[in-house]
C-alpha cells in the first residue's frame, strides 16, 4: 500500500503565497488601516480628509471659506476657496497634478514645507484614501479662469482631466471642489449623522479664527419596509403585512424630506470655545485666559478658564487635529500649569513652609482648557492621528503657558486667590480620597480580595467572556440571578439611584456604598488610576427599567463612567439593555413590544377575532426569570445598545448642561427638546 509523505511547514508556505498589495488596491483590502473602521466614524472620517485639505489652505493663508454639502442620494461635495490642486505634468509621475493626488498614496503638497508651512494632513494619503474607497469621486479645479474637471472610481481615474474656458471668470479665482459617493462594497450602512459632523466642522472654526464653514444636509434615513413576517392560521394570526380586505387604499403621503443647515465663524477662536464650554458651569474668572506665540517656527494657542465643577476638560490640537490621545503638547500644559501655581501659591503665603506641592490632578480640577500648536512637521501616531510626538513641542507650550499664566495670576489677585482656594480644596478632597481609596483596598485584602456581597459573579474568568449587568433595585435583581447564565452572566443590583458624580468630589463620590460596590466589580480603579487590563468583563450592561426613574438611574450611571472611567466607553465596553414595555400574546404566540410603535404593529398585524392579552412591564421586577431571558438577556436575541464615544467636547458639555448645578441652560435645553412641555422640576 502507498503512502503519502506529509508536507513540511517550509513547502506548505512559499514565495507564491505572498501577496504584494500596492496602491489603492492595499487601501481597498484594508481600510482600516487608514480610516480606522469601516461603520460611521470611518464614513465621517472620509469627509474629514477632505475638508481638512480646504482648512489646510486657509491656514497658508489662501481661502477663507470651506462649504459641505451632504447631497439626498448620499454624495458629499466639499468646496473651498483655496489655490486649487495644481493642473500640470508632474515630473515624477507623468501625471498630472490632480491624477497625482487622487491616484497615488504619499503623493502631496504637504511634505517640502513650501507650499503648506503647517497642516494636518501630512501623510500625504487622505485624497487618494476616499478616492479609493469611493464608488465614483470628481475633481473640479478652478484655475487661471478655467474650471479643469476629471473623474475616477475605486482608486482609479475614469477620465482625463479636460479644461473649459469659463467667460467673463476673474484670472485670479480659484479653489478645489470634490464629490464623492462612498462606496457601498467597502460601508456597509451609508448613513451620516448631522450632530456629529457639525460639531466637528463647528471645532474646526473655532480652532481657526476667521475661517468660515457651512454645511448643509439633505440626506435623511430611508426607511426600509421589514420583510413580511407569517404566521400560522391555526394559531390566530393572519399575514402580518396583510392589507384589510374592505378598505380602500389610501395614497401614501410623500415623506419629509428635512434639509439641515449650518454656518460656523468665530472671530473669537479658543477663546470663544472656552466661554462656549463653560456656558454651563459657574466660572471662578469673568475672561478665559489667553495665550498666544511662536517659538521656533510651531505658534501655541491657549485658552483656559476654571469653574466650580470637579471635572478637568483639557482638549488638545495639533494642526487642527484633535489629539485626543494627548502627546508632549498636553505634557508641557499641565507641567507649566502645575509648576507655576505652586510658585504664585508659595509666594503668596497661600502654600506654607513645610506644606504639600499641589499635585497637577488638584491644579486641574474644574479646569476647562483648549491647548492647540500648528507646526511645520508633526508626528501624529497612525493615520487618524490621535497623539502627537515631537519631543521639542513639550518645551515650548511649556514656555508659553508659564509666561502668560504668571502674568495673568499676577495682573488678577483677586481671580488668582480664588483659583488657588479651589485647588486647595482640591487637594484636601484628594488626600481624603485617596485614605477612601486605601481603605477599600486594605479591606479587600483582609476579605481575602473579596467582591461586593450582592454580586452574583459568574465562573468563567475570562475578562473576555464575561459580562456585568448592573440592575435597577433587588427585586429586578433578583429575577436577573434566576434568569442569567451564571458561565459568563454576572448581576450587580443598585440600591436606588446612584450619587450624582457631576456635584461631587472624589471623596464624597468613594463613600457612597453603591459606587464603592461597582468600582470593586468593574475592578480597573478610577479616574487617572484606570487600568484597562484589569477590567474584569468586556461587557458592562446597564440594565434598568423602561420608564422614567430607569432613564434618570441610566443617565446617572453614564455620569459615573465618563467621568471616571473614560477608556471603558472608548473601548467600547459599556452597553445598555433594551427591556421590552409590553408583551403580546395570541393563541400560542408571545411577541415582544419595545416601544408604543411595537405594541401597535404587532396588535394591528393580529386576526381581527382574535383578543391578545397585553401585558405593560412597569419594571424589571414584574418579569419572570424565563421572560427576562428571553426578551432581555438572551446573547441570541436580545437588543443591546453600545455606548460609543462621540466628540469628547461635546459629550462634556451636555453632561455639565443636564447633570451639573446650573438650572436656567438645562431648563432650556429640556424645554426645547422635550416632545410635550409639562411642568418640570429641573
Amino acid at each position: 500500500m502507498a503512502t503519502k509523505r506529509a508536507q513540511s511547514k517550509e513547502e506548505l508556505y512559499t514565495s507564491q503565497d505572498i501577496q504584494v498589495l500596492e496602491g489603492m488596491e492595499a487601501v481597498r483590502r484594508r481600510p482600516g488601516m487608514y480610516i480606522g473602521s469601516t461603520d460611521q466614524r470611518g464614513l465621517h472620517h472620509l469627509i474629514f480628509e477632505i475638508v481638512d485639505n480646504g482648512v489646510d489652505e486657509f491656514m497658508a493663508g489662501r481661502g477663507k471659506h470651506v462649504s459641505i454639502h451632504i447631497r439626498e442620494d448620499g454624495s458629499v461635495r466639499v468646496e473651498d476657496d483655496g489655490s486649487g490642486i495644481p493642473v500640470d505634468v508632474h515630473k515624477s509621475t507623468g501625471l498630472t497634478g490632480v491624477e497625482t493626488v487622487m491616484t497615488t498614496l504619499h503623493a502631496g503638497g504637504k511634505f517640502g514645507g513650501k507650499a503648506y508651512t503647517v497642516s494636518g494632513g501630512l501623510h500625504g494619503v487622505g485624497a487618494s484614501v476616499v478616492n479609493a474607497l469611493s464608488d465614483s469621486l470628481l475633481v473640479e479645479v478652478s484655475r487661471y479662469g478655467n474650471i479643469y474637471r476629471q473623474e475616477f472610481s475605486k482608486g482609479k481615474s475614469k477620465t482625463d482631466l479636460v479644461s473649459e474656458t469659463v467667460p467673463g471668470a476673474p484670472k485670479n479665482k480659484s479653489g478645489t471642489v470634490i464629490t464623492f459617493s462612498p462606496d457601498p462594497e467597502i460601508f456597509p450602512d451609508i448613513a451620516y449623522e448631522f450632530n456629529a459632523l457639525s460639531q466637528r466642522f463647528k471645532e474646526m472654526a473655532f480652532l481657526n479664527r476667521g475661517l468660515e464653514i457651512h454645511f448643509r444636509s439633505d440626506w435623511y434615513p430611508k426607511v426600509v419596509a421589514a420583510p413580511e413576517e407569517e404566521f400560522e392560521d391555526d394559531d390566530g394570526f393572519e399575514d402580518f403585512n396583510e392589507e384589510p380586505e374592505a378598505t380602500q387604499e389610501q395614497p401614501q403621503a410623500e415623506p419629509e424630506k428635512p434639509t439641515k443647515e449650518v454656518s460656523y465663524r468665530f472671530d473669537g477662536g479658543i477663546s470663544e470655545f472656552v466661554s462656549t464650554l463653560n456656558s454651563t458651569r459657574a466660572v471662578l474668572h469673568p475672561e478665559p485666559i489667553y495665550v498666544e506665540n511662536d517659538v521656533e517656527g510651531t505658534k501655541v494657542e491657549v485658552a483656559m478658564q476654571y469653574n466650580d465643577a470637579f471635572s478637568e476638560s483639557v482638549y488638545v490640537f495639533a494642526n487642527c487635529i484633535n489629539t485626543t490621545d494627548g502627546g508632549t503638547h498636553l505634557t508641557g500644559f499641565r507641567a507649566a500649569l502645575t509648576r507655576i501655581i505652586n510658585d504664585y501659591a508659595k509666594k503668596q503665603g497661600l502654600i506654607k513652609n513645610g506644606d504639600s506641592n499641589l499635585s497637577g490632578e488638584d491644579t486641574r480640577e474644574g479646569l476647562t482648557a483648549i491647548v492647540s500648536v500648528k507646526l511645520t512637521d508633526p508626528q501624529f501616531e497612525g493615520q487618524t492621528k490621535t497623539k502627537l510626538g515631537n519631543p521639542e513641542v513639550r518645551a515650548q507650550v511649556e514656555s508659553v503657558v508659564a509666561e502668560g499664566l504668571q502674568i495673568f495670576l499676577e495682573d488678577h489677585p483677586q481671580d488668582a486667590k480664588r483659583i488657588i482656594d479651589k485647588c486647595l480644596t482640591s487637594q484636601r478632597a484628594r488626600e481624603a480620597a485617596r485614605k477612601a481609596r486605601d481603605l477599600i483596598i486594605r479591606k479587600n485584602a483582609m476579605d481575602g480580595g473579596s467582591l461586593p456581597g450582592k454580586l452574583a459573579d459568574c465562573s468563567d474568568k475570562n475578562p473576555a467572556n464575561c459580562e456585568l449587568y448592573l440592575v435597577e433595585g433587588p427585586s429586578a435583581g433578583g429575577t436577573a440571578k434566576q434568569g442569567r447564565d451564571r458561565q459568563f452572566q454576572a448581576i450587580l443590583p443598585l440600591k436606588g439611584k446612584i450619587l450624582n458624580v457631576e456635584k461631587a468630589r472624589e471623596d464624597k463620590m468613594l463613600a457612597n456604598e453603591e459606587i464603592r460596590a461597582l468600582t470593586i466589580a468593574v475592578g480597573a480603579g478610577l479616574g487617572e488610576g484606570f487600568d484597562l487590563e484589569k477590567l474584569r468583563y468586556h461587557r458592562i450592561i446597564i440594565m434598568t427599567d423602561a420608564d422614567v426613574d430607569g432613564a434618570h438611574i441610566r443617565t446617572l450611571l453614564l455620569t459615573f463612567f465618563f467621568r471616571n472611567m473614560p477608556e471603558l466607553v472608548s473601548a467600547g465596553h459599556l452597553y445598555m439593555a433594551l427591556p421590552p414595555l409590553y408583551g403580546i400574546s395570541a393563541g400560542k404566540k408571545h411577541q415582544w413590544a419595545y416601544s408604543e410603535a411595537d405594541r401597535e404593529q404587532v396588535i394591528a398585524g393580529l386576526n381581527g377575532n382574535t383578543k391578545p392579552s397585553i401585558q405593560r412591564y412597569k419594571g424589571l421586577g414584574e418579569m419572570s426569570a424565563d421572560q427576562l431571558w428571553e426578551s432581555t438577556m438572551d446573547p441570541e436575541k436580545r437588543t443591546l445598545l453600545q455606548v460609543v464615544e462621540g466628540d469628547r467636547a461635546s459629550t462634556d458639555s451636555t453632561f455639565s448642561l443636564l447633570m451639573g448645578d446650573v438650572v436656567e441652560p438645562r431648563r432650556n435645553f429640556i424645554q426645547s427638546n422635550a416632545l410635550e412641555v409639562r411642568n418640570l422640576d429641573v
